[in-house]
């Protein structure tokens, strides 16, 4: 019985470099997929069965709509995840900015940005998450340290030259 001859360690290195490659690049194409589906589910349902008078029509078929989808493709399309897809088509209501966002941002992301009710405060993390490459993880937490708020107190501080934390009628 013959041995299989030993390979080379940089071809090893190599092959191995160019699996994992291929394997990163797989999954951002399906987060980028997802993202874009969710979008589309979350306008559908937006257009289709909340708009006008017919919200409380509306919620019903998104409860029911959601029960079958759970049944045809298992969790993740509960009642709570439709209305997150409602909020995202909403929050985001161009499909050619979440097109461009959601190859560098995961769904995650867009999870915890629609959340934040105020656009101001929206487009601060929004723009950090991108310029600094923040993990879901990362966004979360500098949103729950109110990264935005102390931005700004900090930056009113160097505007002014002295920190007031009291407005001036007081």
């Amino acid at each position: 019985m013959s041995q299989a001859p030993l390979v080379d360690s940089t071809l090893f290195a190599e092959v191995k470099q160019l699996i994992q490659t291929a394997k990163q690049r797989a999954v951002v194409a399906v987060n980028v997929e997802l993202t874009l589906l969710y979008w589309q589910v979350g306008k559908r349902i937006a257009d289709e069965v909340l708009g006008g008078e017919r919200a409380e029509y509306g919620k019903q078929v998104m409860a029911s709509l959601a029960q079958q989808l759970t049944l045809d493709y298992g969790k993740g399309w509960s009642k709570r995840n439709l209305a997150q897809m409602v909020r995202f088509s909403e929050v985001f209501p161009d499909f050619q900015i979440v097109q461009a966002l959601s190859a560098q941002l995961s769904w995650s992301h867009f999870t915890c940005l629609v959340t934040i009710a105020d656009p101001l405060k929206q487009e601060f993390y929004l723009t950090m998450a991108l310029q600094e490459r923040w993990s879901t993880r990362t966004l979360a937490e500098r949103i729950d340290k109110q990264l935005f708020e102390r931005t700004a107190i900090s930056n009113k501080v160097k505007s002014d030259g002295v920190c007031n934390p009291r407005p001036a009628s007081l």
